[in-house]
């Protein structure tokens, strides 16, 4: 079964809220997901140990998914969002985003996600996007 990484910044409910959307949807759609917060567990008091534990969960995540499915909010994206998109275009598995207003799409991450073709505006069309590309 293909396991789709949901990448996206967690600084906030709205955030994750959305992100836990998005999962959702990919998931009755038939893939397997991971989210980050729900899966490696939130990062709280970044002590050592803490940080520690999360990226190795969230390293061993994006080796073991096939796809990376990306929120990307804002003006900026969101950095560690970024960092989880390259690993996965550099391991040569496919990139998608949603954001409803690509005049922010930063132009690497707009070719990480083929040129723009990977980007789409609403949840139901990131599923649809990801049902064509790949199998559940």
């Amino acid at each position: 079964m293909t396991r789709i990484y949901v990448a996206g910044p967690l600084f906030n409910a709205h955030e994750r809220w959305y992100l836990e959307q998005i999962a959702a949807a990919l998931e009755s759609a038939g893939y397997q997901t991971f989210l980050p917060h729900r899966d490696a567990g939130d990062l709280g008091e970044p002590t050592l140990e803490a940080r520690t534990r999360v990226f190795a969960a969230d390293l061993a995540a994006l080796e073991d998914c096939d796809a990376c499915a990306a929120l990307l909010t804002g003006a900026d994206h969101d950095s560690g969002t970024c960092v989880e998109l390259g690993y996965m275009f550099a391991h040569h598995k496919p990139c998608f985003g949603i954001t409803d207003d690509p005049r922010w799409l930063n132009n690497m991450v707009w070719g990480v996600c083929r040129s723009g073709e990977h980007v789409t505006a609403t949840i139901p069309d990131l599923v649809a996007l990801i049902r064509r590309e790949l199998a559940p």
